[in-house]
């Protein structure tokens, strides 16, 4: 189950898929809240880093104050690849857009401002289309 490596690959074919759903960055000292699923998990020396399903949070008491949408890039990444994370963050910072970065086993996924969601996949599907 190799991913692709080849840079112009990548892009042609990043098909980028806007997940439904608000989701926000949050930070516990323990483990997992229950009732709480979150969709990304990190651990830091100060904390639990959860990204999660606004609505999650809210019913979980849980502080937060950056609202995410959920992007999936489709195409399936070698960990190893270079250059697919540097030409996202690129064409999204020439728009203003910030941009947090999850690579998964299998797909990249970025969290960008919920307002502005809709105009993050039109500058992704631009670029896969230069991409190709």
């Amino acid at each position: 189950m190799t991913g692709e490596r080849d840079l112009a690959k990548l892009l042609g074919g990043m098909r980028p898929r806007l997940n439904p759903g608000c989701y926000v960055f949050t930070t516990v000292a323990g483990g997992v809240p229950p009732g709480v699923s979150p969709v990304v998990t990190v651990a830091e020396d100060e904390g639990l880093t959860l990204v999660l399903r606004q609505e999650e949070a809210d019913a979980a008491g849980l502080a937060y104050d950056y609202a995410a949408a959920w992007i999936t890039l489709r195409v399936h990444s070698a960990l190893e690849a270079v250059g697919l994370t540097a030409a996202v963050a690129a064409v999204l910072a020439r728009s203003e857009l910030s941009c947090n970065v999850v690579a998964g086993f299998h797909h990249d996924h970025l969290f960008v401002p919920h307002e502005r969601a809709e105009e993050a996949v039109t500058l992704l599907s631009s670029l896969a289309r230069e991409g190709r």
